[in-house]
């Protein structure tokens, strides 16, 4: 049997918020990327200073756009007319074994919805483990990965969705699965982890931190379950 992998047709987003410093360590990994058709980093007016750190390549595109995670990852992805789109943060950690993943993923269920097993690096406050356990037993039995799992859809079905949803204040990505949950696309698991920092627990609190993600997530949930099992009813 063959080892070759299909390469897809695949761009890369990432967004850089107002609080981002630095461009690293995702500079130093481009090479796990030097197979992407385009990487597209969506800067805000706060961060656009570092639009000159990026270096020089065809293959690199910048854009600035106001800030708002959900408005920063639409505009990357307008920039893709065909192929995929794969979502990624700017602290997420790649591997060659990723984009390969990847590409079987999209193989194998080219119209899903395909995200990463997630894994915190140890830089955060508290056992962030859990929160790694946590997020991947809710994305495989409830079907509700995050943004920071590396989300990949192809263009077609990003458009078809509506892209991410700009006005929810928080959980842009959790609706963003919703809608695609809403809408008969299915989801797809790499059956691969993507690592990424856990600092934010280390600056809030692993405990407060852990308790506010969980009230936010499961009571804008709740409204989205609903919406879900109503158009079932009315389409059965």
């Amino acid at each position: 049997m063959s080892d070759q992998v299909c390469q897809h047709s695949i761009s890369v987003v990432i967004p850089v918020g107002p609080a981002e410093t630095s461009l690293q360590p995702m500079l130093g990994q481009l090479a796990c990327l030097q197979q992407a058709q385009k990487i597209i980093f969506v800067f805000c007016p706060a961060s656009e200073h570092l639009i000159s750190r990026l270096p020089t390549s065809d293959q690199i595109d910048a854009l600035t756009v106001e800030a708002g995670r959900a408005k920063q990852l639409n505009a990357g992805a307008r920039q893709v007319e065909s192929g995929y789109i794969w979502f990624l943060h700017l602290d997420s950690q790649l591997s060659h074994r990723q984009w390969q993943m990847l590409n079987q993923s999209l193989t194998r269920r080219p119209d899903a919805l395909h995200y990463f097993n997630l894994r915190f690096l140890s830089d955060g406050a508290g056992p962030v483990c859990l929160n790694s356990l946590g997020a991947n037993l809710r994305s495989r039995y409830l079907g509700l990965p995050f943004g920071d799992q590396g989300f990949c859809l192809s263009a077609r079905q990003f458009e078809r969705l509506g892209g991410y949803p700009v006005e929810a204040v928080y959980g842009e990505d959790h609706l963003f699965v919703w809608r695609a949950h809403q809408q008969g696309v299915q989801l797809a698991n790499t059956g691969v982890e993507l690592i990424t920092s856990a600092r934010k627990y280390a600056s809030t609190g692993w405990g407060q931190l852990t308790l506010k993600y969980q009230f936010y997530w499961i009571r804008q949930a709740l409204p989205q379950l609903w919406r879900l099992l109503k158009s079932k009813w009315l389409t059965d």
